[in-house]
């Protein structure tokens, strides 16, 4: 039973927005460093690191697979455009697929698989800001 509980410390959303704060081809493709969080905030664009709504927590057993939603933002005077909005998420996508090949640390949850759970998915704001939506399947244990 104390394996239950040591999987409310494996955090998916923690683990892989420290991740992509200091991917350095994130950093690019978002214009500098201080761009990805878990809100939507300035400067544009922006990263939001989220938890999502799927997933599957295979009975409170080990290798868990939580969903965590990453939202790409653009300005809300509506750029970059839409093409060059897709372009960052799917460089934003590709390095969170990275995460299970860097070495563990240990106290951190071990990261064995990131995979997308759905499609990149179109989606802006009533406002008119420009947004991507990628749900990302993270296989990980305490």
């Amino acid at each position: 039973m104390a394996a239950t509980y040591e999987l409310a410390d494996a955090d998916p959303v923690s683990a892989l927005l420290a991740w992509l704060q200091k991917h350095p081809r994130v950093t690019e493709a978002l214009g500098g460093p201080g761009r990805a969080s878990g809100i939507a905030e300035a400067p544009w664009p922006h990263l939001r690191v989220t938890h999502g709504p799927g997933g599957d927590l295979r009975a409170l057993t080990w290798a868990t697979e939580p969903e965590v939603t990453l939202e790409l933002y653009g300005d809300p005077g509506g750029w970059p455009g839409q093409a060059e909005l897709r372009r960052i998420a799917l460089v934003c996508v590709t390095a969170a697929t990275e995460l299970p090949d860097i070495p563990h640390m240990p106290g951190q949850p071990v990261i064995s698989g990131v995979r997308p759970s759905g499609t990149l998915l179109w989606s802006p704001l009533v406002d008119g800001r420009p947004r991507w939506i990628l749900g990302l399947l993270v296989t990980l244990h305490p």
